[in-house]
């Protein structure tokens, strides 16, 4: 996996239809040299039928849990105590500019840490879908249009957005100052009293939220007991796994190629592209996605080449560095992970389509024309060099095989979610 996310981070600045065509050329050389290997897997006359390149593919799409180490940007990544601090301030509704919502508003823990809305609704709504905040310690961008590199600078951003929570930083600086427990809490997490520096309290806030947020992570699936059953040669137990899924897993996997950017344990490459959904704002105007992201990302004194970087070496900021502000980012957006993707409808990131089977069906029946729409809006100079082409092209599958993907897609639901509790721990540490 960490081979697949430093390749997908070098090659962030290429453009839309090279970054496609590089991860099919990876893939390629990747599946070859594979082919050479002995693999325990590859078993002749399996019950299920798979050839070896259909178990390659399903093996690439984990194991899970993911391996994974504490952010290097944030000093108190792992931190019990920051991460029980984070949670504090996660459900705090006083650091909002009204004392009305909090973190939890959209991000609600019994809705897949997600709001089931169309558009994010908090002081006011927003223009874009709420993401859910599951898995996000694996992201290495954050936001529909990565405008963040980090995930203590994404946790600030809805403080300061007016329709999200619409506080200041002098705001929140003074709730935390002022407050006997939130005081404390920063004490514990960071050693210190709370920095008298506004900004750099809202940052260190920041990196709390993320050191909480680090710890939400999906259980196992259906498909991990398949995926590792494949892995062991154990097909009796493979055989446990539902006909329709299956089946559905070779569409998604084979013909319809969805794997080319769903891939790796979070059944994505983390980056961004485009999908012929609709860019007209609900509030008008036009979401650039990717494209003003990136120009967001370089303006930002929060990224990672900033001074709020715990890694001195900013050796986290290679990446940052390397971006390109081309036309073929126009429209683009992340591709989203797609564990326990059956809970978080709707889809796509204004929520345009409702339910799986939509989504299944856009890409079988894509409206080619829906793609590279920038050319027709004025407005910026690069607008006019879009190109056209594009490694889309409509599937046409039959209804049959549109509910295959779907039943395979359910197959990514956790098999046994935990129902989250707040924690009741109080930090008795002397404050």
């Amino acid at each position: 996996m960490a081979d697949f996310r430093r390749f997908g981070r070098i090659i962030q600045g290429c453009s839309a239809t090279l970054t496609m065509r590089l991860y099919a050329l990876i893939a390629a050389g990747f599946f070859a040299l594979l082919a050479a290997l002995p693999l325990a897997a590859v078993a002749q006359g399996n019950p299920l039928g798979l050839n070896a390149e259909e178990i390659r593919l399903i093996l690439r799409h984990g194991p899970w849990p993911a391996p994974w180490a504490t952010d290097a940007s944030n000093r108190v990544s792992g931190k019990p105590a920051a991460i029980a601090f984070g949670e504090q301030l996660f459900f705090e509704p006083r650091l909002s500019g009204t004392g009305t919502v909090s973190c939890a508003t959209c991000h609600v823990p019994e809705r897949n840490w997600a709001d089931g809305r169309k558009l994010g609704v908090a002081l006011g709504e927003g223009d874009r879908n709420t993401p859910t905040v599951l898995n996000v310690r694996y992201h290495r961008w954050f936001g529909w249009d990565g405008a963040q590199d980090n995930l203590w600078a994404q946790s600030v951003r809805p403080l300061l957005d007016a329709k999200e929570m619409g506080a200041s930083e002098r705001h929140v600086a003074r709730w935390v100052r002022g407050d006997t427990a939130l005081a404390c809490g920063y004490r514990q997490a960071f050693g210190q009293a709370p920095a008298t520096d506004d900004e750099t309290l809202m940052i260190d806030l920041g990196k709390a939220l993320a050191a909480f947020q680090e710890t939400l992570v999906t259980g196992r699936t259906l498909f991990d007991d398949f995926r590792d059953a494949v892995a062991r040669n154990d097909w009796k137990a493979a055989a446990a796994y539902p006909a329709t899924a299956l089946r559905g897993a070779r569409i998604f996997m084979g013909k319809g190629n969805c794997s080319l950017c769903h891939f790796g344990p979070q059944f994505s490459n983390g980056e961004f592209h485009e999908i012929g959904i609709p860019i007209v704002r609900k509030s008008g105007g036009i979401d650039w996605g990717r494209y003003q992201g990136i120009k967001l990302l370089r303006a930002s004194r929060f990224n990672l080449l900033g001074t709020y970087n715990d890694d001195k070496t900013q050796a986290t900021a290679q990446f940052t560095r390397h971006i390109d502000l081309a036309p073929q980012t126009f429209e683009q957006f992340k591709v989203p992970g797609l564990r326990n993707v059956a809970l978080t409808a709707p889809y796509m990131h204004n929520g345009h389509l409702a339910t799986l089977r939509d989504v299944v069906r856009h890409y079988s029946e894509i409206d080619l024309t829906q793609l590279h729409q920038a050319h027709i809006y004025a407005g910026d100079v690069y607008a006019q060099a879009v190109p056209t082409d594009s490694v889309l092209q409509p599937l046409k599958l039959r209804d049959a095989e549109i509910d295959d993907v779907v039943a395979f897609l359910e197959t990514l639901n956790e098999r046994a979610p935990k129902r989250f509790q707040r924690s009741a721990k109080v930090i008795k540490n002397k404050c």
